[in-house]
């Protein structure tokens, strides 16, 4: 607090000064004025009585009824203009040397009071500036605290500062531990489950050759669902702990769509539905091809399961200078407006889904394009039919 009263009297000193000086230089002045008064009615008095000694009783009775008078009667007349007298041909020897010394005081205590004023916000924006680069510094990443010790106006700030960002510090550590045991377990699980799985197809396979009976071709359907989550859960993992491999280059969106066609061919003549893809020649953009054609196959296979038998799941794509654009749409009945807030979450499986899905693959989707500088949003069109806008921005 000691810090904080020095300042405050900074401030204060000159302030005080100055109001003395006004005061001092508003006495001095009228002094001065009635000094100067006094000596020109005195030797306009004294040029009366030389010139005519007999009149010296009308002159003394006629100054001290002027005297008597004066606070009342002098301020306004106009007597003496009517013999062609004005105000600027009087008091014409007003001493101005002795305001220059006031006019210098008075300059001095407001430059002495605005170089106050202005070390004040001096120091004041040094430190917002320091506090600010503090906060700079932790939002890249960079360790430290506020150097500054003293007590002032802002260090009260600075403790809240100092506070909010060791919370967020611990906050964040807490939630970096909870997703690296969050995909830990996600991987421990998807291992786990490896294991039974593959037992369940060797048995399976040597039921089917031995006993063959109608049960077999449910409980494989079922395996491979299990394995399908295995898979999933895996890459999830990675995901969630930032090891999933990624090998970036250019990738070709007209290739990348058809490649992810041909990957679900078997599935879609299975359900005689159809892809279009036009060409619009080569547009570019710089990702995984792998996990990129992994992404379209979910989305398109979501398309393929909301689409009517023997209808088409239509793609287009396109560019500008900030990034190039994949649509992927079916000619169903759309989302259900009640799940498209929730369509990537994990795990989620709206009023409208389909097939005997787990609620990954959209996510998954999602993720992947995420780690790609891209991002996915879903939509119902005008027309009808779901629509997935995929847009990859430029590096």
């Amino acid at each position: 607090m000691t810090e904080i009263r020095k300042q405050r009297l900074t401030v204060l000193i000159p302030v005080l000064v100055c109001v003395v000086s006004i005061i001092g230089i508003t006495v001095f002045w009228q002094y001065e004025y009635r000094q100067t008064a006094f000596e020109h009615v005195s030797q306009f008095c004294e040029i009366i009585i030389e010139n005519h000694p007999e009149g010296e009783e009308q002159v003394l009775s006629a100054l001290k009824q002027y005297h008597t008078l004066a606070e009342q009667e002098v301020k306004g007349n106009q007597f003496l203009k009517q013999y062609g007298y004005r105000n600027n041909e009087f008091c014409e020897g007003v001493p101005w040397n002795f305001f220059i010394p006031s006019v210098i005081l008075i300059f001095l205590v407001i430059c002495g009071f605005l170089l106050t004023v202005w070390r004040m916000n001096k120091r004041n924006r040094m430190r917002i500036e320091e506090l600010t680069s503090y906060l700079e510094q932790v939002n890249v990443g960079a360790a430290g605290t506020v150097i500054q010790v003293k007590e002032d106006e802002f260090s009260h700030l600075q403790d809240e500062i100092y506070k909010t960002v060791t919370s967020l510090y611990q906050t964040r550590e807490a939630a970096v531990q909870a997703k690296v045991n969050f995909a830990d377990n996600l991987a421990n699980i998807a291992h786990q489950l490896k294991t039974p799985i593959t037992s369940a197809f060797l048995s399976l396979q040597l039921m089917k050759n031995t006993t063959p009976n109608i049960y077999g071709e449910q409980i494989e359907r079922q395996l491979d669902r299990l394995n399908r989550l295995e898979e999933s859960l895996l890459t999830l993992s990675k995901i969630d702990a930032g090891t999933l491999h990624m090998e970036f280059s250019q990738v070709d969106i007209y290739t990348a769509l058809n490649l992810a066609a041909e990957n679900l061919n078997d599935l879609l003549l299975k359900e005689n539905v159809s892809v279009d893809i036009p060409d619009h020649g080569c547009i570019e953009i710089y990702g995984d091809m792998e996990w990129i054609m992994e992404a379209l196959m979910n989305l398109m296979k979501n398309c393929m399961e909301h689409s009517k038998h023997g209808g088409t799941i239509h793609c287009d794509y396109s560019s500008n200078p900030l990034y190039a654009e994949i649509l992927i749409w079916d000619d169903g009945e759309g989302f259900q407006a009640e799940d498209i807030p929730h369509l990537f979450e994990r795990f989620y499986r709206g009023k409208g889904a389909a097939g005997n899905g787990i609620g990954i693959g959209l996510s998954l989707a999602h993720s992947i394009f995420e780690l790609q500088n891209g991002n996915i949003t879903a939509r119902n069109l005008p027309e009808g039919g779901a629509c997935f806008e995929i847009r990859v921005y430029s590096h």
